[in-house]
């Protein structure tokens, strides 16, 4: 009995898995010398057992995994719980209420006003107050709105011009707002405040100055629609992966923009991807484990080939893949059985599967650039970039790209959808003319 006891205790907790215990037995006279007088009464016995643990790895990693999951859980309950309470009304009424004692009357009576209308899409570029209107021309506007989009009164936010270098503090105060519309203004970084906003759902900020978008992102849990399109962005923060409910995403046209945070692998709900001209060379990891995905715009970059596990995006019915240096197409790409367009530049694709040109359901459209066109490029692009480096020595650039050949082919494109065939080859044809 006892032998037996000693053996269960040798063999230890294998059946669970975590570890296994293994107990070594050493005769005193293995160890070819004699033993020292001075160790413990013990480890002087005949037979001088030791326990060795021995651990699965993987086991270790995939406990630790699942308290971290579990801690992350509760943070964001917690965060949850904290939004939901009353505490973070108190503390904006009290904020609100010390805001207003560092203003003057006159001041004091337009935010009052500002506050009470009923949108803030009449406020007037590049001014430094805001006007008020007269009875007749609020009533027009209100009913104008009401009758344009039902339902929607006062959750709408909508501020354009370059006369705009931040955005107003005054709107902070109104937080039950649900959409941004801010283009084509000088600001660079979005406010403090914006975490504020838990109920917004659209966020459009395309064709601005911003560099940065704050980690405070990931608190808009509601958040559908991101479009930082045509700004100067270089990074993305890894807290936008908590935005789960996000379905559109578009980054286009950022400035050195070379891929996108691991984390945003966590948004299983987006459907519409854009991150066409930057600098990636290759797919970023995330975009594979977008599992909704299903319009992935991966134009005007510098990308040299595709994975070859595209087929993870099982659900893609669009991709966008021209303006590139892709020279094939992966096979992977015909196991997509959603796949309905592909756009290519057909100049330096010299491998197709040809599945994917002989498929009546699938569109498999070329794009070619017109050879003249290329040339005088060329020459266009070099005087620009010495005009640059010109202006780059004494003042920094505030240009934003140009977003109108997107547009265009966008427009081409949405029209191939509705025909039953489409052409073989498509050439572009630039028509200049002077008055």
């Amino acid at each position: 009995m006892q032998q037996d006891a000693d053996k269960n205790n040798s063999l230890g907790h294998t059946e669970s898995g975590h570890s296994v215990w293994v107990r070594i037995s050493k005769q005193a006279g293995e160890s070819g010398g004699r033993p020292d007088t001075n160790r413990d009464a013990g480890a002087m016995g005949p037979n001088r057992k030791v326990d060795v643990p021995v651990y699965d790895l993987s086991m270790v990693r995939g406990i630790w995994e699942v308290r971290v999951k579990k801690h992350r859980h509760r943070q964001k309950k917690e965060q949850e719980r904290m939004e939901k309470s009353a505490l973070a009304r108190i503390d904006q009424q009290w904020q609100y209420r010390i805001y207003c004692k560092t203003l003057k009357t006159k001041e004091l009576d337009q935010l009052h006003y500002y506050l009470e209308r009923s949108t803030l899409t009449d406020v007037q570029p590049c001014r430094g107050r805001l006007e008020q209107k007269t009875e007749v021309q609020q009533q027009d506007e209100s009913v104008q709105q009401e009758e344009e989009h039902p339902g929607q009164k006062s959750l709408v936010f909508q501020l354009e011009g370059d006369g705009w270098m931040d955005v107003p503090r005054e709107l902070q105060w109104r937080t039950y707002l649900q959409e941004w519309h801010i283009r084509r203004t000088r600001i660079r970084q979005l406010p403090d405040f914006l975490a504020l906003f838990t109920h917004l759902t659209v966020l459009e900020i395309p064709k601005n100055l911003l560099t940065e978008l704050p980690p405070e992102i990931g608190k808009l849990s509601e958040l559908r629609t991101l479009n930082v399109s045509y700004n100067r962005l270089s990074r993305v923060p890894a807290e936008l992966g908590q935005c789960e409910r996000l379905e559109r995403l578009e980054l286009a046209g950022n400035r050195g923009l070379r891929e996108l945070p691991f984390e945003l692998s966590s948004l299983k709900q987006l459907l519409h991807l854009d991150i066409s001209e930057n600098c990636f060379v290759s797919i970023p990891i995330c975009a594979l484990r977008m599992t909704s995905l299903q319009l992935l715009d991966l134009s005007n970059n510098h990308l040299t080939d595709l994975p070859q596990d595209m087929d993870r995006l099982e659900e893609l019915v669009t991709l966008y893949v021209h303006k590139n240096n892709l020279s094939y197409l992966p096979l992977c790409l015909t196991n997509i059985s959603t796949l309905k367009m592909i756009v290519v530049s057909g100049a330096e694709l010299t491998c197709v599967p040809t599945k994917l040109c002989s498929d009546p359901e699938l569109k498999f459209i070329r794009l070619y650039d017109n050879p003249s066109s290329q040339k005088s490029g060329k020459k266009e692009e070099e005087k620009k970039r010495k005009g640059k480096e010109k202006r780059r020595r004494w003042r920094e650039q505030e240009e934003v790209k140009d977003s109108s050949e997107k547009e265009f082919m966008e427009a081409y494109i949405g029209t191939l959808k509705d025909r039953d065939t489409v052409p073989y080859s498509t050439t572009k044809v630039s028509i200049s003319c002077l008055l």
